[in-house]
């Protein structure tokens, strides 16, 4: 029986070095072919624009192509379930953002965990969301705005990219500030719901910036106010939804990347610095300038911190806003 015994641990400590070698090899070898990039929301929203600009930096700095794979759908769900069962070796890697958050806190169940199904990277882009009208509405500002919608409850309609994805959760937080009641319309495309309202067919939306930009700039859409802290460079003459008269109403999206949870440590380490060599790109930093987003460099460690932060948050709001999934 001692012998059996110390053959089985001899057998076993083989077995762990072998697996070990197996893995520092394929860190060694990797990305040896081109590499998957699960973006979980549709071509021509802010997720697919912002997420196409990194991805070739990040092709770049990762010396092997980066395939994107748009897999819209649920507010996000459809592709993130993809990413969470992916198989855990580096070559699918999903853009990881504040939906995530948001749709843990709104949906009793999920056919993943946020959290434990992943191994957050890092952010890579910070960005607000913008308040827009369809032109023809006679509302030049926010307070114009809330008192016009409010003398016809129920009659006014407002875009989204989904059910639980951040433009909706955005205008629900607002309706609860405002006492506003508005007809939430999902799309699956965001660049629909861009053309919706330019049309009027919808008057009102919340969409992550990058997105909506080139119609404001072009007079399609008038924005009225964007929701991070401070005015958005790329548009400063458009108010913070603080300086039009709702203290503490801020809202800031981000995208990061994660990967299946298993992923080997050495690879995971090698995606990191591939993402932060492409982050200290001057040509990106002007790229994503002129898309309206900012750089966001973290550590994985932060990273995991800011996610439970975020998730904390917007749990919160969907308590406080009374949100709930039909």
């Amino acid at each position: 029986m001692v012998i059996t015994r110390a053959s089985g641990h001899y057998c076993i400590a083989i077995a762990a070095l072998m697996l070990c070698a197996g893995t520092a090899c394929a860190a060694d070898d990797y990305p040896s072919k081109p590499v998957r990039l699960i973006l979980p929301f549709g071509a021509g929203g802010s997720t697919d624009i912002v997420g196409r600009i990194f991805a070739q930096r990040f092709s770049d700095a990762f010396g092997q192509t980066v395939v994107v794979d748009n897999r819209a759908g649920a507010a996000g769900i459809i592709g993130t379930e993809l990413g969470a069962r992916s198989v855990p070796d580096g070559y699918t890697i999903m853009t990881y953002g504040i939906n995530q958050a948001i749709t843990a806190t709104l949906y009793k169940k999920l056919p993943y965990h946020h959290v434990r199904d992943f191994t957050p990277i890092s952010l890579y882009a910070t960005m607000p969301n913008i308040l827009c009208v369809t032109p023809s509405l006679p509302a030049a500002d926010v307070s114009e705005l809330v008192k016009f919608m409010k003398a016809s409850p129920g009659k006014y309609k407002f875009a989204s990219s989904g059910v639980g994805a951040s433009p909706h959760l955005t205008m629900e937080y607002f309706m609860a500030r405002t006492g506003l009641n508005l007809i939430h319309v999902p799309y699956k495309n965001s660049s629909q719901g861009y053309t919706d309202t330019m049309s009027g067919e919808v008057q009102a939306f919340f969409f992550n910036l990058p997105g909506p930009l080139t119609h404001v700039r072009a007079g399609r859409l008038r924005a009225l106010a964007v929701t991070s802290a401070k005015r958005a460079p790329q548009v400063p003459d458009v108010p913070t939804i603080m300086e039009s008269g709702f203290p503490d109403f801020e809202v800031t999206v981000w995208q990061g990347y994660a990967v299946p949870r298993g992923t080997p440590q050495p690879i995971v380490a090698k995606i990191h610095a591939a993402m932060m060599k492409a982050l200290a790109l001057p040509e990106l930093e002007k790229r994503f300038f002129d898309a309206g987003v900012s750089p966001a460099p973290q550590t994985p460690a932060e990273f995991v911190k800011f996610v439970n932060a975020e998730t904390a948050k917007w749990q919160k709001v969907v308590t406080e806003a009374k949100v709930t999934i039909e």
